[in-house]
């Protein structure tokens, strides 16, 4: 049966690789996929799904499903581009498709497409009267830049799933453990009064002179934080560009990472006592708005060792020579040759075997899967993936979708994302994660045990990271 997973997917690969490769070209940011939810919601009313847009009041958010009663198994899809990454696909070195545009580095064009192939593959076994249950297609914007997932799980989105699975393009095929670090984004707008900066300063009250005190707080602050906890901030406003007057504006978006809400939010207490405390410095006022936020991640190793089955069992990528030698060139453009992946990290044996495989870091191509190792190690980074994980059992994994240690949110990401190399991860990472949902739906006994060990995990409750009236937004990128 699950051979016949594959064959299905390859069978209509050109189908899967085109909706990839249109989404590459939109790249569009967050909240503004419209194109892309577009193409995904043409495709999936054509093969059935029944479809409901703007899930949780969130313009480019959606669910389709297909199928009747239990189990409910859940694949989340996104596809939202980052600024300013624009790439000619196939080259290796920089060269801009379009002059400050927007670019795929992250791989959501992969991501999507790979999560639609696994959503179809089901959906044609159920048709054929080969699973009994439903699969349920979730359409997840704006993860760069808004946490789609988190406005949507706010909602009571997810929370009839009975699991839910996903993966992510990545340098490795590897089952992801762990957790990810709660996140908290504020937008802290400050306003004073303009004035010649040379004839009459006193008269003058300065924002951005607040907004650097807050920076310089927060930097001292960095002393008397947990070793889990980080803060980030980008300028979004600096008054203007004339240096003899008085700036009355200026504007800093800051996000706030711990372990869980409730600690990110303790942090994120200091951090507005210090935008507060510049205020009363400069003579100025500040508004702090939320953007959104993130939970932490909810590890299910149940689900973890059944993906790292399927990752195991379904057939790996082959590749050409000339994909070898791009990935070879691309793979030469950063100095980066650390191990791949994560479970080398906690095993001495696994570590033994990854610089083997890799030559000491030195392979430009992880075509091997990574051993399964649980762990309790705390991603310094955020995903919403992990909202999703507070309501239902989750689990996810990475495929070799980029060269050996690529840099994350870069132009190399960008260039690979359109090539035949890219393609065949996402279709092997789609067959894993319909397998996977076949496994699911076939042995009642996986999803009992997986249900047993969340309502253990999750047993504090979900604790939203927004606010209850914060409405999802473009997010300033």
């Amino acid at each position: 049966m699950k051979q016949s997973i594959y064959d299905y997917i390859q069978s209509r690969a050109d189908e899967f690789i085109g909706i990839s490769d249109k989404i590459w070209e939109y790249a569009e940011l967050s909240l503004n996929e419209y194109k892309s939810v577009a193409c995904y919601l043409d495709f999936l009313k054509k093969e059935g799904f029944t479809v409901r847009e703007k899930a949780a009041n969130v313009p480019t958010a959606f669910v389709a499903s297909f199928g009747e009663g239990r189990p409910r198994i859940g694949i989340l899809a996104e596809y939202d581009a980052l600024s300013s990454l624009s790439q000619k696909p196939g080259v290796a070195h920089k060269v801009p498709l379009v002059p400050g545009g927007h670019g795929h580095g992250c791989g959501h064009n992969l991501l999507g497409a790979g999560s639609l192939a696994a959503a179809v593959a089901v959906k044609k076994l159920i048709e054929d009267g080969k699973l009994h249950g439903t699969v349920v297609f979730y359409g997840c914007p704006g993860e760069e830049g808004c946490a789609g997932k988190t406005f949507m799980a706010r909602d009571g989105e997810f929370r009839d799933l009975d699991a839910a699975i996903t993966w992510h393009p990545g340098d490795v095929n590897e089952v992801r453990t762990g957790s990810n670090a709660a996140c908290l984004q504020y937008l802290y707008s400050f306003q004073g009064r303009t004035a010649h900066a040379a004839g009459d300063p006193h008269l003058g009250r300065s924002a951005l002179d607040a907004a650097e005190l807050m920076n310089v707080g927060v930097q001292f602050l960095r002393e008397h934080m947990r070793g889990c906890e980080s803060v980030h901030y980008s300028f979004l406003d600096v008054g203007g560009p004339s240096p003899n007057v008085v700036q009355p504006t200026a504007s800093v978006l800051y996000m706030v990472r711990s372990d869980n809400v409730r600690n990110a939010k303790v942090l994120l207490e200091r951090v507005h006592n210090i935008a507060r405390g510049a205020c009363l410095m400069t003579g100025t006022t500040v508004s702090i708005r939320q953007v959104d936020g993130t939970a932490s991640t909810l590890s299910n190793t149940v689900l973890e060792q059944l993906l790292q089955k399927n990752l195991e069992s379904a057939p790996l990528p082959v590749y050409t020579g000339a994909e070898r030698t791009f990935i070879e060139a691309i793979h030469n453009t950063y100095d980066n040759r650390e191990l791949p992946g994560t479970a080398h990290k906690y095993d001495w044996r696994v570590r033994k075997q990854v610089r083997d495989w890799t030559w000491d870091g030195q392979n430009a191509i992880n075509d091997f899967v990574m051993p399964y190792v649980p762990s309790d190690y705390m991603s310094p980074g955020s995903t919403d993936v992990g909202d999703v994980s507070w309501l239902t059992p989750t689990a996810q994994f990475s495929a070799a979708t980029w060269a050996s240690n690529c840099p994350g949110h870069s132009w190399q990401m960008v260039s690979t994302g359109k090539t035949r190399f890219a393609h065949e991860a996402m279709l092997y990472a789609g067959t894993v994660l319909a397998m996977t949902a076949f496994d699911l739906m076939t042995d009642p006994a996986i999803l009992k045990d997986a249900r047993a060990e969340f309502a253990v995990t999750a047993a504090a409750g979900y604790d939203c990271p927004l606010e209850p009236d914060l409405v999802a937004e473009p997010a300033a990128i």
